[in-house]
């Protein structure tokens, strides 16, 4: 794959994942649906701790769905990913993309979608895409440095991002464990996906919440 193919196909990947998840997939709704449920529920003190709770949740799920698609197969994708990888991506970004809405953010909008993106690199990439493409941010001002770009550098970003995704999907050895002992492959799997779901759904809470 030469390097104008990789770049077409890291924005597509970009525009899948941001795309599916803020709409809602079947089975999983929307993320504003998925804000609405903990918005509405008075049995939470802050949005802070609604935000927990939803991350809590999301991550047993991605556990769930790392186990069930680890045992092998692939979904359409706008480039070939294995099921594993696809559904984590989705789930997590759905759930960044509901923090934002907890959070009085509309998920809809080119920057926040930019940042949900972001949330699924960590704090550490995110920091060095948002610097590679001239971003200059303090801390705690993701939102408001994305929202003074124009739309060709949050393209650029959103590529970046697809490209760091696309490289991810051939450094998980783990998962080819469940090529030679299928259960044990996807109970590595599932672990793994929950773990990386609760590092997105922290770092989606830093960039997401009041400054």
């Amino acid at each position: 794959m030469d390097i104008k193919d990789l770049k077409r196909d890291a924005l597509k990947l970009a525009n899948w994942i941001t795309d599916r998840s803020i709409a809602g997939i079947s089975p999983l709704q929307s993320a504003d649906e998925l804000a609405e449920r903990y918005r509405i529920d008075n049995g939470y003190s802050s949005n802070d701790k609604r935000v927990d709770a939803l991350i809590r949740w999301e991550t047993s799920k991605n556990f769930t769905a790392g186990f069930i698609t680890g045992l092998g197969g692939v979904i359409t994708l706008p480039i070939s990913i294995p099921a594993s990888v696809a559904a984590s991506w989705l789930i997590q970004a759905r759930m960044a993309a509901a923090i934002a809405s907890i959070y009085g953010h509309d998920p809809r909008s080119d920057k926040v979608r930019t940042v949900v993106l972001l949330s699924l690199v960590g704090d550490a990439t995110a920091s060095k895409l948002l610097k590679s493409a001239g971003v200059a941010m303090g801390r705690h001002a993701v939102l408001s440095a994305v929202e003074r770009v124009g739309g060709r550098t949050m393209t650029q970003i959103n590529r970046e991002v697809g490209a760091q995704l696309i490289a991810k999907t051939g450094a998980k050895g783990a998962r080819s464990v469940s090529k030679l002992v299928p259960i044990a492959g996807g109970v590595i799997s599932g672990a793994f996906d929950a773990a990386s779901c609760q590092v997105v759904g922290r770092c989606a809470k830093r960039l997401f919440r009041a400054e």
